[in-house]
């Protein structure tokens, strides 16, 4: 796909960006209200559960999301319990890479894949070592989010019609687990991925492996194809760059309380609208939208040096995601 061109539709996705922005916005803005935006912060992580299983019927996505509301909180007490202790770190960033590529292939998932287990991952590792939160208040609080989006993702099941839909069994809303030859190959590209790009952070910040395997991760993707692969790796790179340039100008705002609630959840209402037709359009607003709450959860916000690292580090990130598309045998390249 062209940088500057638009994909095909594939139907209304505003319901689908609508959950996605109140699961972010809404916790910050209630938490805020009650003096505690560091929980807000923290718990509009768990909006990360709406983006998946989009497509589906409500019926389906209240037996699946579950299941993923469960995986990312599993992967946050993870990175809380290893934020501490940077071999951990960077032991726990392959480790649930592999994990969650093998799983997200093997039981077809579909998209957002894995990326997600990974930057959950390391942004509680992350806050964990500079918020003043303790590691059960933190794990409490990203749960509470991951609830609430799962709440806000099955409220249309108020309504008697979408109740009726007919739902599938949990054995074919997640089949297998089975790994063909795609989802094997898949899998080899995110273990190579995630060993060189925590190899790679060591030359540059070890606590900054996450968002170098994330942005490899996100370059893979779920496409078995070589040609998917460098583009997505061109559409990364320059909107990211892009994003940042975006995040250096909402920095000098200054956001915070009600007005970053707001912010974030136009930023991913946008992004819901935008992901499956631009890419590179996409990550020029979701590199704000992470830079802008990470930055709340550390206190970092307006820090132009975190941008120019996260720049890096996608550089690096995407180049290795492209790179691993060649391990496929030319006759596996579908473009």
């Amino acid at each position: 796909m062209s940088l500057f061109a638009f994909g095909p539709s594939r139907g209304p996705r505003w319901q689908l960006g609508l959950q996605a922005a109140l699961g972010i916005a809404v916790p910050i803005a209630a938490m805020t209200l009650l003096g505690q935006p560091m929980l807000g912060y923290i718990a509009a992580s768990g909006a990360f559960t709406v983006l998946f299983a989009g497509s589906l019927p409500v019926v389906e996505r209240a037996r699946m999301l579950p299941f993923v509301a469960a995986a990312l909180i599993v992967c946050a007490a993870l990175g809380v319990a290893a934020a501490h202790a940077p071999l951990l770190v960077s032991i726990g960033i392959v480790l649930v890479a592999i994990v969650s590529a093998a799983l997200a292939f093997g039981f077809r998932l579909g998209p957002p894949g894995p990326l997600f287990f990974v930057l959950v991952f390391g942004l509680s590792a992350t806050v964990m070592r500079s918020a003043p939160i303790t590691p059960a208040g933190y794990i409490a609080a990203i749960s509470a989010g991951c609830a609430f989006s799962y709440l806000v993702a099955v409220s249309p099941l108020v309504i008697a019609r979408v109740r009726a839909h007919h739902a599938r069994p949990l054995r074919e809303l997640f089949p297998g687990p089975s790994w063909d030859a795609d989802a094997r190959m898949l899998v080899l590209r995110v273990v190579l991925v995630s060993v060189l790009g925590t190899l790679t952070s060591l030359f540059l910040d070890p606590a900054r492996a996450y968002w170098i395997v994330g942005a490899a991760v996100a370059v893979i993707g779920i496409a078995s194809s070589r040609r998917a692969a460098l583009q997505r790796a061109t559409h990364r790179m320059l909107g990211t760059i892009a994003g940042a340039g975006v995040y250096a100008l909402l920095a000098l705002l200054h956001p915070s309380g009600l007005w970053l609630a707001v912010l974030l959840g136009v930023l991913q209402f946008s992004i819901e609208l935008v992901v499956v037709r631009n890419y590179a359009l996409a990550l020029t607003l979701i590199t704000p939208l992470v830079l802008l709450l990470l930055g709340a959860a550390t206190g970092g916000i307006g820090d132009m040096s975190v941008a120019v690292e996260r720049v890096i580090d996608t550089l690096a990130g995407a180049a290795l995601g492209a790179l691993s598309g060649l391990v496929h045998p030319r006759e596996h390249s579908r473009g």
